[in-house]
């Protein structure tokens, strides 16, 4: 029996949480006595989708390489959980009902991210979306976090877990894109995101015109 699935990205994909991210890791930077900087939603922005140690050594180039930097990380990130299932981020439009909508068509939806671990739970459970079972709006999800596995390595993951016989991904960057072919997967471009693609592949310009373009990508 087929099972198609729809694997997700988070930034600039389903969400955009650079606004509240910014403000938790600011926040932490203070805290930690770096009273003179600040990280902006801009600064996010530009790496979002990236692992979290690079994201770390993109931004906090003021700190040494190692424990200096390796704590201030791990001390925003676990902040940042809490502020996000607190405080949420700017949901796009129509994502819960497209996923209701994409449910009822007989696909079945995952998220996969370079997040830390408890990132993806932080938003599902801020907007209260059922996750972790079959048959749930998002059925199941894997992130960097987790197993310091590389997305393409993730996608594939939970792809075989899942039992997909088809399956695409939905994402916003370049590095997305790449990491959809090495796991030998089809893509298709959220344009409202973070990013452009050089390639001709199947895009949205609103999350919810995934209901006229997934039948067309997965069959």
């Amino acid at each position: 029996m087929d099972k198609k699935g729809i694997i997700f990205d988070m930034d600039g994909t389903i969400w955009d949480s650079s606004v509240n991210v910014a403000a938790s890791w600011t926040y932490i930077l203070h805290e930690y006595g770096y009273k003179d900087k600040t990280i902006t939603c801009d600064d996010f922005r530009k790496v979002m989708g990236k692992p979290m140690d690079v994201i770390a050594d993109t931004l906090f180039t003021f700190t040494e390489k190692g424990h200096e930097r390796d704590v201030l990380r791990s001390a925003c990130e676990e902040y940042e959980i809490k502020y996000l299932r607190e405080k949420g981020g700017i949901l796009y439009d129509r994502v819960i009902e497209t996923l209701e909508e994409l449910r009822k068509m007989g696909f079945h939806s995952y998220i996969v991210s370079n997040c830390q671990s408890g990132y993806i739970e932080a938003f599902l459970e801020h907007y209260s979306i059922p996750y972790g079972k079959a048959g749930a709006l998002i059925e199941d999800i894997e992130c960097y976090g987790n197993n310091l596995l590389q997305k393409d390595e993730n996608i594939k993951l939970l792809a075989m877990r899942n039992l997909l016989t088809d399956a695409c991904y939905v994402g916003d960057i370049q590095s997305d894109y790449d990491a959809t072919i090495r796991a030998g997967y089809k893509f298709i471009h959220a344009r409202y995101g973070f990013g452009s693609i050089d390639a001709d592949v199947p895009y949205i310009d609103d999350f919810s015109h995934l209901i006229n373009v997934v039948p067309k990508v997965l069959g």
